[in-house]
């Protein structure tokens, strides 16, 4: 006679847990003392199509308060943002969103 298998219990993540890990990523620029802010303008629209307004919205928001929120998305997404912005030339990080 064939044993019966037995029915295997999985760990299923808390909502908490998945909820933390599908939580948006950031990339953030920071100032630095070597860009041009013209060319932080210029890259913002080049890199995100930012419009002009934009752009520059977000090149002030970095020089005045020293960092900028310049893009949100997946961790995958972040890292090749970083990735182009220090292409660029510009001191960018990731981090997780605040929800």
């Amino acid at each position: 006679m064939a044993a019966t298998p037995t029915p295997i219990e999985l760990e299923r993540p808390e909502a908490d847990e998945i909820t933390a890990l599908d939580a948006p990523w950031i990339t953030l620029v920071w100032n630095d003392p070597v860009n041009l802010m013209s060319y932080v303008s210029y890259v913002f629209r080049s890199y995100f199509g930012y419009a002009q307004a934009q752009a520059d919205k977000l090149m002030l928001q970095v020089h005045h308060d020293g960092k900028a929120v310049v893009s949100t998305g997946s961790r995958e997404e972040m890292e090749r943002d970083v990735e182009a912005m220090h292409g660029y030339g510009l001191w960018a990080t990731l981090q997780k969103a605040d929800v």
